[in-house]
């Protein structure tokens, strides 16, 4: 399945949906839109992957990088993936406790608003 990368504004909040699949050859579509994402000044951004039917390590890596580019620019990001196969690859990686993951995109767009995740 093709991926497919839509970038859109919820208020103050940058709301990326991804479709399809991610992989080596479409995740540079994700990369480009999370590096215009994390260009304003205090950036919020919503990854929504409720229609990603497959993720790779290279979606992974770039997802990491994002968090910690925008965690740099005192900005915030969420990932919105509901319970499912994509929802089990974080927590098979460990990633989901790296990246905050949140059941629903009104859920992650909250998370953003609240500001950059505190340090346990």
């Amino acid at each position: 399945m093709e991926c497919e990368v839509k970038v859109r504004a919820e208020g103050d909040v940058t709301v990326i949906d991804v479709g399809g699949d991610v992989d080596l050859y479409t995740a540079p579509r994700l990369e480009e839109a999370l590096l215009q994402a994390s260009a304003a000044e205090s950036p919020r951004v919503v990854v929504n992957l409720a229609r990603t039917t497959y993720l790779d390590s290279t979606a992974l890596r770039i997802l990491t990088v994002a968090q910690r580019r925008l965690s740099e620019r005192q900005g915030a990001l969420a990932i919105a993936c509901a319970p499912g196969p994509i929802a089990r690859l974080f927590g098979i990686t460990g990633l989901d406790r790296v990246l905050p993951l949140c059941a629903t995109e009104g859920e992650a767009r909250e998370r953003v608003r609240a500001g950059p995740p505190r340090p346990s």
